[in-house]
């Protein structure tokens, strides 16, 4: 009897169990649920949980992945706006933002089964848009020519509206992963950067040469000025130093041997500030007048001479 009881108590929860499964469903933080009634889409549930259902085949439930997907389309040839061949690869991340919508084109949900129409919208936009562009936007050696930012936004732009509105998809991002250049044309691009990089050799080496005359002429020109200056300053140095000439002149001439008598003496007195040994004539000037030897004094005034001291 007790055995019975616990086999009994067992199957109801196995019966209960199962009831369970058969009319619930999770829906987990990352994912976004599409409930079809008779293969209908009904009920879109985003919000994490458990929820109720009818069990299959009256209700079936649909489970998105709601995080960001990555594709990379492939790596093909476009032409630019110049008829140059570029190869290019394009990446895109988008998640899914209408399930309906996502669900009515890709019944299976699964992001793979998306991928091949968006990898479609991608390379068709991905020419258009390489082919408003010349290849210096692509490849210079001018970094102020290329444009890829430019180039990603208006990829995106193209692809955005197609994508929601036709798949129920939001694309978040767009960008080029890869850049490539056909054999054929390898050699032609490499000889245009060439030349591009030797008149921008050109164009500086010019600017350097304008910028060294520009310097050596304002040197010239501050050197002349400056010698101008000089010139001036000493020129009226010069005619202040003959002014004060002429005035000492002038003084001069009132009594030139007491002039000349009082020049000697302060000559003497700077030569003889210390103790010295001059070995010369006796008769050499201003010398001469501490051997006593007196001087003839003008008629306007008498010169004082100096005698020997007495032994």
């Amino acid at each position: 009897m007790k055995r019975n009881t616990i086999t009994v108590i067992i199957g109801s929860l196995l019966l209960l169990i199962f009831a369970v499964l058969l009319f619930t469903f999770q829906v987990r933080q990352t994912e976004v649920a599409v409930v079809t009634t008779f293969d209908k889409p009904g009920e879109i549930i985003e919000k994490p949980g458990l929820n109720w259902k009818w069990p299959r085949p009256i209700q079936k439930v649909y489970k998105f992945d709601r995080r960001i997907h990555s594709y990379e389309g492939r790596f093909e040839q476009a032409l630019t706006q110049d008829n140059y061949p570029l190869l290019v690869m394009v990446y895109v991340g988008w998640t899914i933002s209408d399930p309906k919508s996502f669900f009515n084109s890709f019944p299976g949900g699964k992001a793979s089964e998306a991928e091949p129409a968006l990898g479609g919208l991608i390379e068709s936009s991905k020419n258009e848009v390489v082919g408003m562009h010349p290849f210096s936007h692509f490849v210079s050696t001018d970094e102020n020519l290329l444009q890829f930012d430019e180039i990603e936004r208006q990829i995106m732009n193209a692809i955005r509206p197609v994508a929601a509105s036709k798949y129920g998809i939001d694309v978040k991002f767009v960008g080029i992963k890869k850049l490539g250049l056909p054999q054929d044309v390898t050699e032609k691009v490499f000889a245009r950067m060439q030349a591009e990089r030797d008149r921008e050799v050109q164009r500086i080496r010019g600017e350097g040469e304008a910028v060294a005359m520009r310097i050596r002429s304002n040197a010239d020109r501050e050197r002349d000025k400056i010698l101008a200056e000089a010139t001036s300053k000493a020129i009226q140095i010069r005619g202040e130093a003959d002014a004060q000439s002429a005035e000492s002149f002038k003084v001069f001439e009132q009594n030139a041997d007491l002039a000349m008598f009082l020049l000697n003496v302060k000559t003497l007195e700077e030569t003889l500030k210390e103790k010295s040994t001059l070995i010369l004539d006796e008769r050499t000037p201003p010398y001469d007048l501490l051997i006593g030897t007196p001087k003839p004094a003008s008629k306007s005034s008498s010169v004082p001479t100096l005698r020997p001291a007495n032994p």
